[in-house]
């Protein structure tokens, strides 16, 4: 199988050096394409660059599109510490202004989405325009039974299980049910590629840490649900009560059919988010970034035309 990094960015897979939430510098995995103004493409719980693959070629005519992989993610590092839960954000912003010397367009989805909303939040000036996709800002529960597996078992007992290397030993089994699981959320399932099955798979087969770190993730994520439930301190009750803070121009895109957030919570999003709009994707699920992908990317260019982020040269030379 061929590098995906090597075959989709000019330079490969590069590596960037931050200082993470908890203060300690780790390596972020990225990739970029393009020339222009800067589009970060951010991606959601389980997931890792791949996800954009149908994103980076179509939006490098007319941006510099970067693609990176979150702490714990992808090819980044997965280091052994626990994570502050607003660890994200913190890490996004620092990313950002990191491979960046002017204010992006952030394009992300799912759990990537929700983090971008606080980043939005916290960090005011930092981002140009913002697209979020299918996100999570009024969750009543995980979505998913393995996500509510793995945010239940001992975090011990994952971590054994993940540097004893059982997921490389077991690569045929990881990667059907991870066929299986991805082809749930995609509105149609036939467009699932064994390349694709191949690269999803990867770092939870081939990069120790990776199922450690998205466990982890996944119990914060309950935790931070059942505190919003019990109306207790949390960080999403925190983005959605200030949500009327967001200055920047933002797009919200939500699939159709998508199964595990309801489009209703984009038309509630959008009447939150003062200087927003809302488009609903037709024949969509909720893996938006690879199953509605053309929709997805004609209409971020729209977007950023309306807004004035493109203007008609840059489309002429495209």
């Amino acid at each position: 199988m061929q590098d995906w990094w090597k075959t989709t960015f000019p330079k490969g897979r590069q590596s960037l050096r931050i200082t993470d939430a908890n203060g300690y510098p780790v390596s972020i995995a990225y990739g970029e394409k393009g020339t222009g103004k800067p589009l970060i493409l951010v991606h959601g719980i389980g997931s890792w660059s791949y996800n954009w693959r149908n994103s980076v070629e179509p939006l490098s005519q007319y941006f510099r599109v970067i693609c990176f992989d979150a702490k714990g993610y992808g090819f980044s590092e997965k280091p052994v510490y626990r994570e502050r839960h607003d660890h994200q954000v913190i890490e996004l912003e620092r990313i950002v202004s990191a491979v960046c010397d002017e204010p992006p367009v952030v394009v992300a989805e799912s759990l990537g989405a929700l983090v971008s909303l606080g980043v939005a939040l916290a960090y005011p000036k930092l981002l140009a325009r913002l697209v979020v996709v299918n996100v999570p800002i009024f969750p009543e529960r995980l979505p998913h039974w393995g996500m509510l597996l793995l945010s239940q078992m001992p975090l011990g007992v994952v971590q054994t299980v993940d540097y004893a290397r059982i997921n490389y030993l077991l690569a045929p089994l990881v990667r059907e049910i991870m066929r299986i699981e991805r082809r749930g959320v995609l509105f149609n399932p036939s467009i699932l590629t064994e390349e694709d099955v191949y690269w999803i798979s990867y770092p939870f087969i081939e990069l120790p840490g990776t199922f450690t770190k998205v466990a982890e993730d996944l119990q914060i994520a309950a935790w931070e649900i059942k505190q919003l439930q019990e109306n207790k301190p949390n960080l999403i009750s925190k983005i959605q009560k200030h949500l009327g803070g967001i200055k920047c121009p933002t797009l919200i895109l939500w699939g159709e059919q998508d199964s595990w957030y309801p489009p209703s919570d984009g038309e509630k999003l959008r009447s939150l988010i003062p200087n927003s709009q809302l488009k609903i994707l037709p024949n969509c699920g909720h893996d938006a970034s690879a199953g509605g992908s053309y929709a997805v990317n004609a209409a971020v260019i729209e977007f950023l035309h309306d807004t004035g982020f493109l203007d008609n040269a840059d489309l002429s030379q495209s």
